[in-house]
Formats: C-alpha cells, sequence, structure tokens
C-alpha cells in the first residue's frame, strides 16, 4: 500500500481558509487563531511545497497560479468533507434529491427556477452541490448531475440537455471608452477576464475568428464564469459569454456583445448524468422531467439533435 504524502493539516486548513477570504486576517478570525499563526502556517505550507501560493500586497494578498490551482483541489475535498459528515449526522431520507452541477450554472440559471420544481413537487427536498469537478456517484451522495459530459461510461445514464455558444461581452463603458472595439483583433488592446477551469474557451474563439495577437496570460483569470460576468460588467475587462449565463445582463444593459452575432460553438455538450440504477427511481424521473421542460421553455437553451452539431 503506498502511503499518502499530505501536509500538515492545520496548514491545509489555513489556506484553504485564507484563499476563500481572500484575506489572513479574515481567516485568522475563522479559525480562532491569530493573525500571525495563519501566517506561519501558509509560509509552513509553501516551504513544504516548495511554491509560492499568495502574493503579499502591502494591505491584501493575492493567489498566484499555483495557489489558485491547489484552491480548486483543497476546497473541493473539504467541501466532500463537509457534506460527508453531514451525512453521516443526518441519516438519508427518500425525500432529499441531491443536484450537483456548476457554481454559474446554479446561480444564475438554476436557483431562480428551483422554487417552481418545489412547487411543483413539495414532498422533494433539493440539496444542491456545487462543483467544477465530476461527480463521484460511488463515493459521495449524489443522485444526479447536470454537467458538461462525454456520454462513455456505461455504468451512467446521459440525457442531452443542451450545446451553448460562446461569445465576447463587456460593459459599455468599454464600447464608448478610447480604445476601439470595432473588429476582434482590437481585443489585443483590452484587458481579457479568461475563466481558468475552462481555459479552452477563449482560444476556441478567438481562433474561428483568426485573431492572433491577444495575450491571454496578460489579462486576469477567474475561476468561474459568474465571478468573469460581474468583472465585466464593472467595465474591468471582456469576458466571454456564453448562454444561459448572460441573458438578465445584456437585457440590463449591464453587458453588451461588442461584435454582435459572432458567436463559437463552447467546447462539450451538456447532459443530466445519474448512475444507471438511479434513473428509474420516482425523485431522479420527476426531476429529470421538470429540468428538460424548463431548457425548452427557454429560448437561449432549446435542445439542438446531436447529429446536427456541426451545422
Amino acid at each position: 500500500m503506498v502511503k499518502r504524502q499530505l501536509p500538515p493539516l492545520n496548514a491545509l486548513k489555513a489556506f484553504e481558509a485564507a484563499a476563500r477570504t481572500g484575506s489572513f486576517r479574515d481567516a485568522a478570525e475563522e479559525l480562532h487563531v491569530s493573525h500571525s499563526a495563519v501566517s506561519h502556517q501558509i509560509k509552513k505550507l509553501e516551504e513544504y511545497l516548495e511554491t509560492e501560493l499568495f502574493i503579499r500586497h502591502p494591505r491584501s494578498v493575492e493567489l498566484t497560479r499555483s495557489g489558485r490551482t491547489y484552491f480548486l483541489v483543497l476546497k473541493e475535498a473539504f467541501d466532500r468533507i463537509a457534506e460527508g459528515t453531514k451525512i453521516l449526522l443526518k441519516p438519508a431520507q427518500h425525500n432529499v434529491l441531491t443536484v450537483q452541477t456548476y457554481s454559474s450554472f446554479a446561480i444564475r440559471w438554476l436557483i431562480q427556477r428551483l422554487p417552481l420544481f418545489s412547487a411543483e413537487f413539495p414532498d422533494y427536498q433539493v440539496r444542491l452541490h456545487t462543483s467544477q469537478t465530476d461527480p463521484d456517484f460511488d463515493n459521495h451522495d449524489v443522485d444526479l448531475a447536470i454537467m458538461i459530459g462525454h456520454p462513455e461510461n456505461k455504468d451512467l445514464f446521459f440525457e442531452y440537455l443542451f450545446s451553448p455558444e460562446m461569445f465576447p461581452v463587456c460593459s459599455p463603458s468599454l464600447v464608448a471608452g478610447d480604445k476601439p472595439l470595432d473588429k476582434p483583433a482590437d481585443l489585443a488592446n483590452h484587458t481579457i477576464l479568461q475563466v481558468y477551469p475552462s481555459e479552452r474557451d477563449w482560444p476556441i474563439w478567438l481562433n474561428k475568428f483568426k485573431v492572433r495577437d491577444v495575450d491571454l496570460s496578460a489579462g486576469l483569470s477567474l475561476d468561474s464564469y459568474d465571478h468573469a460576468l460581474k468583472t465585466a460588467a464593472r467595465g474591468l475587462g471582456i469576458a466571454l459569454g456564453m448562454q444561459p449565463y448572460v441573458r438578465e445582463d445584456l437585457e440590463s444593459g449591464a453587458l453588451v456583445r461588442p461584435f454582435g452575432n459572432l458567436k463559437a460553438a463552447a467546447p462539450g455538450n451538456w447532459y443530466l448524468v445519474c448512475p444507471v440504477e438511479k434513473r428509474t427511481s420516482k425523485k431522479v424521473r420527476d426531476f429529470r422531467k421538470w429540468l428538460v421542460d424548463q431548457i425548452v421553455a427557454d429560448p437561449d437553451l432549446v435542445p439542438r439533435r446531436l447529429d446536427n452539431l456541426a451545422t
């Protein structure tokens, strides 16, 4: 048996709290320790990993690229531990439906519709879990997931939902600013907002429209589409918009599409996924039907046949 190589747990807790709150001081308050104790634990972790996790500024801290990558892994692990603890403390109930999806999809599309599900099926309690990684149905209490997937695992049931398209969006103030935004090549003169768990997205759009001079590494890198779109709405750069994330921002005028209808297919198709043995359970069947009805009713997400996706 291979022995696990794990850093000290207190150092991991200090790093996760500081990365999540964006502050050593806030992490110290949360963990009920001193500011210097948090700083010491994080320094200890950096020495253990032989890499810098934070850039220290006089009044703030900022995650390095290594720090951002490590934070995603640790956040997922801590969330799983908390979820597993909750399951043990409270026995599973047949009326609880646990749904996993990405945070941006949850915040910008699903949560606002869940009251409709509860009104139609009042006996179910929906437990929503957000994660950037694929669900582990074998080891975690997840009934189904809404995710970008590849229907290759025979132990899982995949129901095709939709295939999103993506296009640049920004604040109207940037379009009206001193730097032109008349054509895609003008992106080279603006700050690009990337979503680092979806790092393929911008290159796909830029390649489709033959834009060669944009340095993506010079822009800002954020951990979700929700954060990228909120940053773009503040006029701090140009993000990729993807339905179903941007409808309200476009309708309100918080964001605009500087290049009109220049869009590209996003990598991957969206599916509802669950273990094969769960697809016939009543709560999963009820949610599946309700979800597909909601997608069909959304003009931005009318499902397309998989064999026509290339057209």
